[in-house]
This record gives C-alpha cells, structure tokens and sequence, in this order.
C-alpha cells in the first residue's frame, strides 16, 4: 500500500493542475478564501495555477482584493456573464493536464481535491456528489430539497445518471474539456449540468466522489444564497439543453464543424 501510494504522489507531482475560480460580488471575502485555496492547493500540489476570473469587474472591487494574493492569475472582464461564461474564460486561460472547478465561497474546503485522484484511475471526469454514500454533510434543508429536486427533474429531462451535478467541486482531463468546452452554451445557471449531460453523451467516464461540506464556514452564509430567479434559470436551462439536443442538434452539428466535417453542410447559423 505504501508503494502505491508513493507511485500515486509522483505522478501528481508531475502533471499541472489548473484550478479555476469563478468570482462574482465577493469583494468581503474573495482576498482570504484565495489565501486558503492558494495554501491548500500548493500543500498537496507542487506543480499548479490558480485562475481567478472576475466575472464583472465594474461590479465591485472583487478584483483588486483578489490581486492581493501573490501567484493568483486574476483574469477579467467588464460585465457580468454568468459562471459558466466565466468557467470557459477561465479554461481558455489554463494549461494544466488537469482542470479543476472551484466555487469562491469554499463550502468545499480545497484539501478535498487530493481526494479526487485515485477515482481517476477509472475516470475522466470526477464529480463531487453530495448524494455518495460516504460524503458528510453540514447542509440547510431546504438546500437538500432543492438539490434533490433539481436532480429528479434533470435525470427526467436529460437522464444524466448522477446523483449530484451541482457541487462546487470538479476534476476533469484537460483533453475532455477540449472537445466539450467548444460545445457549451449555458453561461448561467446550469452549466454544470450541460457539461455533465455532454460528457455522457460522448461517452466519457464519469465518476462521482463523495465531499465533506460544512456550508458557511467560510461564507458565513451570505455567499450562496438562491434566489428564485436563479432556481427558475435552472429549470428552463435544462429544457434548453434538452431542445438543443433532440430537436435543433446544436450540439452534434456544432461538434461536426469543430471536427471539420461538414460534406457539404451549412453551420453558418451556429457562428
């Protein structure tokens, strides 16, 4: 076990993890969770980046604290996007072998991550699950109720097989992303669970983790609030998805142009 072990440290040691940050109105607190991530990260990881994306610098000072932080890329633009926007943006940036996403607020602790690598040996993707038999949870109720039921809804709508899409906490193959991320169309809501639902439909391997989250300990509750608005996005989000899929095959068509088959096909509605 122990040379296993050892083996299993080496090879982390040589592959460049990229750990992406969205950011949006945490000026109060985005300075020190960056301190954590950035402590945390380089603790387990010797060769890594971490990418911070300001997701609407006019909208507070969110980017000049998180330039605080020494050996933080901190990238930007001037409105608001949405995260998804801002996870493309940021991966557009990285060059790491592996790609992680990482919510600002830290209701999932970044030491958590380490966790994720053995799962790879089997995986392409590793999700982490709030539902894995073994996660611990420090959860609101009505955040379980909400989650459950986006779950049941999306497994109805798409049939993504997970139990759990949503958390702040991901690690995926550089070279899956590569053929995904051109795909993606959601810049709000449920980006999460497009590039779940795509990654399926590829083929892909996905595998879930289980996370130890003890919400607001970081946040002290303030920075993950849902709204309704953002619960109603969700919702027509995924039908979106759906509708792209089955009936317009945006996906698929925007797939063939990327690979360059087109046999005399038209995707100039696709630019």
């Amino acid at each position: 076990m122990e040379i296993k072990h050892k083996i299993k440290h080496e090879k982390m040691k040589t592959k460049k993890l990229s750990v992406i940050v969205p950011i949006y109105k945490a000026e109060s607190f985005i300075k020190r969770n960056l301190e954590e991530m950035k402590k945390s990260i380089s603790k387990h990881f010797p060769n890594y980046e971490i990418i911070a994306v300001i997701d609407g610098e006019d909208i507070d000072n969110s980017k000049q604290e998180a330039e605080k932080v020494e050996g933080i890329k901190v990238i930007s633009y001037k409105e608001n996007k949405g995260k998804g926007y801002a996870l493309k943006y940021g991966f557009d940036h990285s060059s790491g072998d592996y790609i992680t996403f990482l919510d600002c607020d830290l209701d999932i602790h970044p030491d958590q991550l380490k966790n994720f690598f053995p799962y790879m040996a089997t995986a392409d993707l590793v999700i982490g699950s709030k539902r894995h038999p073994f996660s611990k949870l420090h959860y609101p109720l009505m955040r379980k109720i909400l989650s459950a039921g986006f779950r049941f809804y999306s497994w109805l709508v798409l049939g993504v097989k997970l139990r759990d899409t949503q958390s702040g906490l991901k690690l995926i193959k550089r070279e899956v992303l590569e053929v995904i991320m051109p795909l993606l169309l959601v810049k709000r809501y449920a980006m999460d669970i497009e590039l779940c639902f795509l990654a399926q439909k590829h083929g892909f391997r996905t595998v879930e983790a289980p996370l130890h989250i003890d919400f607001g300990t970081f946040n002290n509750h303030t920075a993950s609030t849902i709204k309704f608005k953002d619960i109603r996005g969700m919702f027509l989000d995924v039908l979106a998805i759906r509708y792209r899929y089955s009936i317009k095959h945006y996906y698929q068509r925007m797939f063939w142009k990327n690979m360059n088959w087109k046999n005399g096909d038209d995707f100039s509605d696709l630019d």
